[in-house]
């Protein structure tokens, strides 16, 4: 593995939203005992009651939730692009972790920092400390086509922001 990094949000070089749009990644909450993960690609990064901030959205069937809900911290960990991390992606936003433990399936290592659970693997992770949880509901939506298309079961997400509390990366933050 190589060596890590520990920046700032704002020292931060790579694109979140090309990150989240085309290499995906995963959301995790938990510790070391119980915890669990599933693939995200919706989301973002920005600026929020003047702190650096990550948004990620939940539905509410989903095992990851509980853990969301309960734990103070979550992480959002970004992989290198290889045919292995595909696959582990791949499988975490389709099983469930109430049926699989989707870290040992996959080789992930748990890994605590600050509190907040991580996956040793990761290229690039995210530390978050909850700020903020809401449902989306049915009347919130302006555009009628987005909430037919994505919601045609009514399981609206629940939206989490956190505060970017550190980035642990690989990559050169200068």
């Amino acid at each position: 593995m190589a060596d890590r990094k520990v920046l700032t949000a704002y020292e931060w070089k790579e694109n979140p939203m090309d990150l989240l749009q085309h290499r995906w990644a995963l959301l995790s909450a938990g510790n070391e005992e119980i915890a669990n993960t599933m693939t995200v690609s919706w989301g973002g990064v920005g600026i929020l009651w003047n702190k650096p901030v990550c948004f990620a959205f939940v539905r509410p069937q989903r095992h990851t939730k509980q853990f969301m809900d309960r734990f103070d911290k979550f992480s959002l960990s970004f992989f290198e692009e290889n045919e292995k991390n595909k696959k582990a992606l791949a499988f975490c936003g389709k099983a469930s972790g109430r049926d699989t433990d989707k870290f040992s399936v996959c080789g992930f290592e748990k890994e605590m920092v600050e509190d907040c659970l991580t996956i040793a693997q990761a290229k690039t992770t995210l530390v978050c400390k909850k700020l903020f949880v809401q449902r989306m509901t049915e009347d919130s939506f302006l555009a009628e086509e987005i909430k037919n298309k994505n919601y045609p079961y009514g399981d609206y997400h629940y939206v989490y922001i956190g505060e970017i509390e550190q980035v642990i990366t690989e990559e050169d933050g200068e």
